[in-house]
């Protein structure tokens, strides 16, 4: 032999190592079992006091608008001379920002073009008859805002639900 010799160590199972191997090899084809759960206690109860508040709060804006315009010239007694009886017309235009003071703000705008009299030109009117009786009105409602209405309201409601379950076994 030219020096070459080949060694082996026989394989030695210890004890503990043995136990392992049966304690694995066993649970892996052992059955599952299970225990059954039994309360042990015969009755019961269960109590729950919950509460809830909402706050609401509503803003209402309601806007009332006149959208063109009203003249009129009524009596008895009166003359104009054959003119005519409404002022000349002019052209308008408006913006109308409405707000509300408050915890809910109303905002917004609303622009609108409208005719308008001129009452600076209007007809002259005289007395007919002058010591003679006479009556005489006259009126004029331009368009825009005639009224604006801001309801606000806050409604709270709170809600309490108390509970209680018993039971038996």
């Amino acid at each position: 032999m030219t020096g070459r010799r080949k060694l082996t160590t026989p394989t030695k199972i210890t004890r503990t190592g043995y136990v392992l191997s049966a304690v694995l090899a066993s649970a892996i084809t052992a059955p599952v079992l299970a225990v059954p759960v039994v309360p042990n206690f015969t009755q019961g109860s269960m109590t729950s006091h919950t509460e809830t508040t909402s706050n609401v709060t509503e803003t209402i804006n309601s806007v009332d608008y006149r959208t063109g315009w009203e003249y009129v010239v009524t009596g008895t007694g009166i003359s104009n001379n054959g003119e005519r009886l409404n002022p000349t017309v002019n052209t308008s235009t408006v913006t109308i920002n409405p707000t509300a003071d408050g915890t809910g703000e109303v905002t917004g705008a609303v622009t609108s073009s409208f005719d308008t009299l001129n009452l600076s030109n209007q007809s002259a009117f005289t007395i007919s008859t002058p010591g003679e009786a006479f009556q005489f009105t006259q009126s004029y409602s331009g368009p825009g805002l005639t009224n604006q209405t801001i309801i606000q309201r806050t409604t709270i409601i709170e809600s309490v639900t108390d509970t209680t379950s018993t039971f038996t076994q």
